[in-house]
């Protein structure tokens, strides 16, 4: 087998896989158009428009009681934390706003804290709990709230909410909020205080849509999520849209909407028997619904149901405190076993320079030492090659059409030199899913979200722009890294001892010109990582080359 065939497929096959996501993927659409939404109750019995198959006539036993004057604007009141300010609605009890106080919505001044609500309608605001009656029918409750502000940090951290539904059903939301946590525990207690017996099961709602725009949403997950027993699966919004409203019923751990970085989730405290309703009219915007098995309250009685909420950025450490198999939600794909050892070593070595730029440097050198001896066998191997391919085309000349005879003389040749035909494309196979891993951490973490480098590069997550003053079209800006990137790539080339086949040697000095137009939009930890990587294994084949 030739080296540089297998070398040139290895390439070719990196830069499709790079280049499919950066070129093929389409865009998503930037706005939602207008959901219609109901104003008032719905018909005793509906098609319900979660699951066509499951109707939403009312259970309880107790009599209909008018209620067009239930519904109200309500208050607001704010919840106030050292990591995020919430704003509860009275009317139906959803976050009207849930700001991260240490995320921005992007870069430099006039940028406001990061926004996690992106609906305004009372029954589409997170966490909206209707008893009895699919939110989208349910009638806007208006809770009384035991006070209108909240400072945690001064010990004040629970919040009361309480309404009387005209069915008799009393319902009382105590919220708990933390200091030092993004978590919020929802204790939900039913009360019957009608004479009838009720029957009935929660709902908790939310309704979402992307919490923001980048080229980087075009091909990164974004939508709804759950992990039910014991898998993870993410729901692209548009097959919502074509193929109709899913439901899934089991154990659920949990229920959430997200994107790249920040996350939107519901827990519940008994995850058993759990059925969770998505569905999207546009492809944009998920209704997401929670809900368990019906139960029966007879006069007087009550019912507790309980659930933990995170609403913040998707952080493995912190995922991990907060249980219940939420980590589970920064998911790199096939290379997962690769991936979140790099994010841990890379967390490691920003431990020590505060500097993720440097920590990227780092494990890139880390990455090159553990590879630097079978690279190393892999360089001499192609240095070997090299040497014996005036011998290589004599025999080919000798035994011309005679493949069976070439072949033994072939292998002949390569056990009196000791090498291996393909020794130098070892390196560059064992190196590509360690690349690859890489890759996903660099372009998915949150740790390089708006992490500055030096110089010009102020945003580790964003492309590589040295601004000049003058607006470029496309670029914007000089991607001073991308073709330092390609530039060492081109020198590599150029030390690479490589075969006299003329063909492979015009398609080799393309390869940087592709690569600079691929990495163009990538992340710059994304190119300093190719960047730095190049300049190391140009010193050890300058090294090589220098020792024979």
């Amino acid at each position: 087998m030739d080296t540089q065939r297998v070398f040139l497929a290895v390439i070719l096959s990196l830069v499709i896989l790079l280049g499919y996501q950066f070129l093929f993927v389409p865009p998503q659409p930037v706005n939602a158009p207008p959901a219609a939404t109901s104003t008032g109750p719905a018909p005793e019995t509906t098609a319900n428009p979660l699951d066509p198959y499951i109707p939403t006539s009312p259970l309880n036993t107790a009599p209909n009681i008018p209620s067009a004057a239930f519904q109200h604007q309500g208050k607001d009141i704010t919840v106030e934390t050292p990591l995020y300010t919430a704003v509860i609605s009275s009317a139906g009890g959803g976050f009207k706003s849930f700001k991260l106080k240490n995320y921005k919505e992007f870069m430099g001044e006039g940028s406001d804290n990061k926004e996690l609500v992106t609906t305004t309608l009372p029954r589409e605001l997170p966490l909206y709990f209707s008893w009895n009656t699919e939110p989208v029918d349910a009638v806007v409750p208006a809770y009384t709230a035991d006070k209108e502000k909240i400072e945690v940090e001064s010990g004040d951290n629970f919040l009361a909410l309480n309404t009387t539904l005209p069915s008799g059903i009393e319902i009382t939301r105590t919220m708990t909020f933390n200091a030092d946590e993004y978590q919020i525990q929802l204790h939900v207690n039913i009360e019957n205080t009608s004479e009838h017996q009720v029957q009935g099961a929660p709902y908790l709602s939310a309704t979402n849509s992307p919490f923001g725009q980048s080229k980087k949403n075009q091909f990164l997950f974004q939508g709804p999520a759950l992990f039910q027993n014991g898998v993870l699966e993410e729901i692209k919004p548009d097959s919502l849209r074509k193929d109709g409203p899913q439901v899934r019923t089991g154990q659920i751990d949990w229920v959430a909407f997200e994107d790249t970085y920040f996350m939107a989730g519901i827990m519940p405290a008994n995850s058993s028997q759990q059925t969770v309703h998505l569905a999207s009219a546009d492809g944009i915007k998920v209704s997401t619904v929670l809900t368990s098995s019906p139960v029966i309250i007879p006069p007087g009685n009550q019912k507790q149901f309980e659930y933990t909420l995170f609403f913040g950025p998707k952080k493995l450490s912190t995922l991990q405190e907060v249980g219940s198999n939420l980590d589970k939600i920064v998911n790199f794909g096939w290379f997962d076993i690769l991936a979140k050892p790099m994010l841990y070593l890379l967390n490691f070595l920003f431990g020590y320079v505060h500097n993720y730029g440097w920590a990227i440097i780092l494990v890139t050198i880390v990455i090159k030492l553990l590879f630097w001896p079978i690279a190393h066998k892999g360089m001499k191997s192609m240095k070997t090659m090299q040497k014996i391919q005036p011998k290589m085309a004599k025999l080919r000349e000798k035994y011309g059409d005679n493949k069976e005879a070439l072949n033994r003389e072939m292998i002949q040749l390569y056990k009196t030199y000791k090498v291996n035909p393909v020794g130098g494309c070892l390196p560059m196979l064992l190196q590509i899913p360690v690349f690859f891993a890489l890759y996903k951490v660099l372009l998915q973490t949150i740790e390089l979200r708006h992490a500055p480098f030096m110089l010009w590069i102020t945003d580790l997550s964003a492309p590589d722009r040295l601004g000049i003053g003058i607006n470029i079209p496309y670029l914007e800006g000089i991607p001073i890294l991308t073709l330092l990137m390609g530039g060492s790539m081109y020198l590599q080339q150029k030390m690479t001892p490589t075969t006299g086949d003329p063909m492979q040697a015009k398609i080799m000095k393309f390869l940087p010109l592709i690569f600079i137009f691929m990495f163009l939009n990538f992340a710059s930890g994304l190119v300093l990582y190719w960047f730095i990587n190049n300049v190391l294994s140009i010193a050890q084949q300058y090294a090589i080359n220098k020792s024979d």
